[in-house]
């Protein structure tokens, strides 16, 4: 949902920005993300797994803190500016790797496929 929604946001971004302003379309994307958010420190709290102490954990924050400021920066660069379509494809390979690193269980993400 957090990469089809982001996806979503900069389609409309590009074609209709004044749409961005509804209520919803700001609120719901946050909504969305902390409660995945939430989810995996539950999960981890239960667990008793320090993220900080398996690679691939470690890897996944970091790929999402990279996700983060990316799509801060291509939500807020001008439609249609190199700059946001330069940090849109950059979030959208560091969501590539969240999710390659999640199914490969490696801090390499997709290149352990290949491995």
């Amino acid at each position: 949902l957090s990469g089809a929604g982001f996806v979503a946001r900069h389609v409309i971004g590009s074609r209709r920005p004044d749409v961005l302003r509804w209520r919803a379309l700001r609120i719901a994307p946050h909504i969305n993300d902390t409660l995945l958010l939430g989810a995996a420190v539950s999960m981890l709290v239960l667990a008793r797994i320090n993220p900080f102490t398996v690679p691939w954990l470690s890897a996944k924050l970091a790929g999402l803190l990279v996700y983060i400021g990316l799509g801060m920066v291509a939500m807020r660069a001008p439609p249609g500016s190199s700059r946001r379509l330069v940090a849109f494809a950059a979030a959208l390979a560091a969501f590539g790797y969240i999710v390659a690193t999640a199914i490969t269980r490696s801090p390499l993400g997709p290149l352990a496929l290949f491995a």
